[in-house]
């Protein structure tokens, strides 16, 4: 069981993220007959860390403690440092690692594991925003941009802001259980555990073409979701034999037509879900995808979650409207 935990901060560290290892880690919850933890905040040089806003903390405590405490927490640094991290913070990483102690990154904490190098060969998340910049600088490890965070070992990577907090409760339902993490997220009145990943919480806009030529097409594939929409009716559309339309189509939006159509469809399932009270059969029919049964397997694949479980949670009540006024 996890008795220690070092936060390390460094200078132009990010207010929100530091507060939620503080949250996790740092409370005394005995009366709710959760163990305290020896919660301390470390840095390289002691003293006044300024934040990333017009404020800066006092940190007494320099990195010796890190090197003996069960987890070690990393949290964000500045894009200017990403590619120049404090030698001192990398050995401490590496030592962590070495002896096994648990890291855990919270959201941009983790390029400063990867510049340790205890991330190579291994799969990691970051902020979805940062997960090609981190992909580019460290191509020896697997970064996946649509889960909230990452066991690899005992090495924990977390995604943007406030997926830290569920990093720190996975890592608090493995040492302490399942009911004292419940705990602890009650305290804090956010779910245990929740479903899905980044890719829920991603705007993804159209692609701008750069072939006018394709407009037309991609727009009257917008119009046309719940039909069957094969690769050889989009090229006649677009008066190209199916190869080049492919080759096209693949250079201008990055992926293939099905790939672009299929994303597309799951996108007017989350504003339908969001927006609409219609079932689940009318929400699979509007986006082409057939039966219910079809839409479940393809959006829990995409988001990781449920179109019932992610209606619950991004549902906007004042806007429902039934299926009679969507035909009107």
């Amino acid at each position: 069981m996890i008795r220690t935990v070092a936060c390390i901060v460094q200078s132009g560290f990010a207010p929100f993220e530091f507060g939620l290892a503080c949250e996790a880690f740092g409370l005394d919850r005995s009366d709710d007959g959760i163990p305290n933890f020896d919660f301390r905040i470390v840095t390289p040089d002691p003293g006044a860390v300024p934040s990333n806003l017009a404020f800066s903390i006092n940190v007494g405590d320099d990195l010796a403690f890190a090197d003996e405490a069960d987890v070690v927490v990393v949290t964000p640094i500045p894009r200017e440092a990403w590619g120049n991290v404090d030698e001192r913070v990398l050995d401490v990483i590496r030592r962590a690692v070495d002896r096994g102690a648990w890291v855990l990154t919270v959201c941009s904490g983790s390029f400063a594991v990867a510049a340790a190098g205890v991330l190579s060969g291994r799969r990691a998340t970051t902020h979805w925003r940062y997960a090609e910049t981190m992909a580019s600088m460290y191509p020896d490890i697997e970064v996946d941009p649509n889960v909230l965070y990452v066991q690899s070992d005992r090495i924990i990577t977390s995604a943007g802001t406030a997926a830290g907090l569920d990093a720190c409760l996975h890592l608090l339902r493995i040492e302490l259980g399942a009911e004292a993490a419940n705990t602890i997220a009650r305290r804090m009145v956010v779910p245990p555990q929740r479903d899905g990943g980044q890719a829920q919480f991603i705007a993804t806009p159209l692609p701008v073409s750069t072939s006018l030529s394709l407009t037309p097409v991609t727009d009257w594939m917008l119009e046309n979701l719940r039909r069957d929409l094969s690769v050889d009716q989009l090229a006649a559309k677009a008066h190209m034999s199916p190869r080049t339309f492919a080759r096209r189509f693949k250079a201008d939006y990055g992926t293939t037509p099905a790939a672009w159509l299929g994303r597309q469809r799951i996108l007017h399932a989350q504003r339908l879900l969001e927006q609409t009270d219609l079932g689940l059969d009318a929400i699979a029919y509007e986006c082409g995808f057939g039966s219910a049964a079809v839409l479940r397997q393809n959006f829990s694949r995409v988001l990781g979650t449920t179109p019932t479980a992610y209606r619950a949670r991004f549902a906007c009540a004042d806007d429902l409207v039934g299926a009679g006024e969507m035909a009107s």
